[in-house]
Parts: structure tokens; sequence; C-alpha cells
């Protein structure tokens, strides 16, 4: 009696552990295709819900240079550009000519048979006086002599209103003793090849007298400095 009921619950154990064992290989979740476990759904939802939104990602991101308001800085930039244009045009250089200089040849007092020739920038950009005037009275075949020790250390640059200055000895080495009534001014090049531009003619002071060694000085920047010659 003992024995048949220890094997009648040998019986029952390994039937409950069959059961068991089945029920663990035959659960849902683990069944290729099945259905997940409930709660999942929830948290598959949140992942969902806490990615990126793929649409946002692919919009368009403002360029690094445009401004907080949505504007940029292009304006800025186009000013900044006029404002370099206009300094690079104000310190553009050219040569002095007749063009964009007036021209004046006056008496003076001191020193004696002396002529002051001016050329004044009437233009807006500055200019650059070459070397010495190129001068021809009434109608010599050529230039007059220049004077070669009053060379300056520096070209004479004229800015805008600006003057340069030469100085004619009408005696040169000796008295002045030839009638003299138009003069011609030319302006010499960068490369000194002959002229540029074309000639002031001007009308000589009343009574003007030079000499076959009359010569005229280099631009001076002062008044000054080219009567010294």
């Amino acid at each position: 009696m003992r024995n048949r009921r220890i094997r009648s619950a040998a019986t029952t154990a390994t039937t409950a552990l069959l059961a068991a064992l089945a029920l663990t290989a035959c659960q849902p979740s683990d069944a290729v295709g099945a259905d997940p476990k409930p709660g999942s759904t929830a948290a598959a939802a949140s992942t969902a819900t806490d990615e990126p939104d793929s649409k946002a990602t692919d919009e368009p991101q403002p360029p690094a240079d445009r401004s907080a308001d949505g504007g940029n800085n292009s304006g800025n930039d186009k000013n900044d550009s006029t404002d370099k244009g206009s300094d690079a045009t104000s310190d553009a250089r050219t040569t002095c000519t007749a063009s964009n200089t007036k021209v004046t040849v006056t008496d003076v007092a001191r020193p004696i048979n002396h002529l002051l020739v001016t050329a004044t920038n009437t233009g807006d950009r500055n200019c650059d006086a070459y070397y010495a005037p190129l001068l021809g009275f009434d109608d010599a075949q050529s230039v007059t002599r220049i004077n070669e020790d009053s060379k300056p250390q520096a070209v004479v640059t004229l800015a805008p209103g600006e003057s340069a200055y030469a100085s004619i000895a009408l005696g040169g080495d000796g008295s002045p003793d030839i009638a003299a009534y138009r003069l011609s001014v030319h302006f010499a090049g960068r490369d000194n090849q002959g002229s540029v531009g074309s000639a002031a003619n001007l009308t000589l002071p009343e009574g003007t007298m030079i000499s076959d060694s009359t010569s005229v000085s280099y631009w001076q920047s002062t008044m000054a400095d080219a009567l010294v010659w």
C-alpha cells in the first residue's frame, strides 16, 4: 500500500514537471512572429517618441553668418567694400598734366630775372609732377635747359588743391636780351621719355626777356624751394 502511494506521488511529480517544461517551451515571446508581451507596446511607443524626427533633422539650417533676426551681414559687407573702394580711389595716383592741373607763370621781385611756374592739382586724385616742366618759349625748336642741381630728393606728389613750383632763371649765366611773349608748359612722364598729355599755353608777363642760357628748375613742393634756383 505504501509502495503504491510512493509510485503515485512520483508519477504525479513527473507529470507536473513535464507540464511545466511544456509551458516554458511554448511561451509566446519565444515564438517567431509572436505578438509582443503585454506592456512592451508602451515601451516601444516611448522609444519611438524619444527618437528625433527625421523631417525636422532634414530641414535646412540658416547660414552661420546670418544675424539673429533672420537677416544676414551682406549689407554690412557691401558697406565695408564701398568704404575700401573709396579709400582705394583717394589713394590712386596719376601723372600731373595740363588736363588735371591749372598752370600759371608769374614775375617775382626776388631773385631778379626770375619767373615762377605754378601747377595746381584741379583733379580728384593725387598726381605726380615728375622731373621738371618742359618749357618752350615762343617758336623755340627745343625745350629750355633744365638745372640738374635743383633735383629734389623725391617726386613731388600733389593732393587735390595742392601746388608744385618751378623757377625760371631768365638770364642763366648772362643777361637776358631776347624778348619772349608766349610760353608752353609740357609735363614729363614717369619714364622721362618725353612729355605726356597736352601743353599749357601761357602768356608771359609783359617785358619778359630771356637768353640763350635760360634754365628751369625741377618741380618743388614749395615756392621758397623753387626760388632758390
